[in-house]
């Protein structure tokens, strides 16, 4: 998000060759199609083009791309390479969420995980209003809040193993809140390359964005939004999500 973190972020630089093996495309099926239906209930209008907020490696993008003429959009140059790789027939533009021009809007906007890195109210204002202003009248944005600051699990630890060729990784993510009284944690996370047996190791830190579901809503609808809260447990998110209308008058 800003110049001395972007370079903590190796996963998005020089270990951006790790995310294509951090999770198949197929493990975002459920999730994209989820949005997808809530898109269409919702809108008010005919919705043919999405734009994909921190799209990322362009997992999601990959369903999407089925539905709508879908466009992508993230401030990281070696993950919107993977993006391109997986979804080459895609529009792709290298910006900050919290400050872009596309100089176009869209019938719908998917706003993913990476909003995450957004550590302060009002840089979350900032980045919903942009939102807004590339969305057209009666369309929709879909995003969770998935680490909003009620559910955040202290010192809370994931695994996962993927195997390509010769080379075994192992994934550690770890998620540890130094000042649960401001609007940040840490997430830690240890890469194990092995590669045909000798060991690699690598670790990246990342400070990330925790704020009450409250805070969501009121930034949501400052925005300018009508918002509609799914609550947790309720769809694939697994997190409180907003289907966020923007009105036509």
């Amino acid at each position: 998000m800003n110049d001395v973190n972007d370079k903590l972020h190796r996963l998005y630089g020089d270990l951006a060759w790790l995310w294509p093996l951090w999770g198949s495309v197929e493990e975002y099926r459920e999730e994209s199609e989820i949005s997808v239906e809530l898109i269409k209930k919702h809108a008010l209008i005919e919705v043919r083009s999405l734009l994909d907020i921190t799209c990322g490696g362009g997992k999601n993008m990959f369903h999407f791309k089925r539905h709508f003429d879908t466009h992508g959009l993230d401030i990281s140059n070696a993950m919107l390479d993977n993006a391109r790789k997986l979804n080459p027939e895609c529009t792709f533009y290298q910006v900050d969420m919290r400050d872009f021009d596309l100089k176009r809007q869209f019938d719908s906007v998917y706003m993913n995980d990476g909003i995450a890195y957004i550590t302060n109210t009002a840089d979350l204002l900032r980045t919903f209003r942009c939102a807004y202003r590339h969305l057209l009248a009666g369309g929709v944005m879909v995003c969770y809040a998935e680490f909003c600051k009620e559910d955040l699990v202290q010192n809370k630890t994931q695994t996962s193993v993927s195997k390509t060729g010769t080379m075994e990784i192992t994934f550690i993510e770890n998620s540890y809140d130094p000042d649960p009284a401001d609007n940040t944690f840490e997430a830690t996370m240890v890469y194990l390359i092995r590669d045909r047996g000798k060991l690699r190791i690598e670790h990246d830190h990342h400070v990330c964005g925790t704020f009450n579901v409250d805070v969501w809503r009121h930034s949501l609808r400052e925005a300018g939004f009508r918002v509609i809260e799914i609550p947790k447990g309720a769809n694939a998110f697994d997190s409180p999500s907003f289907v966020c209308v923007k009105p036509t008058h």
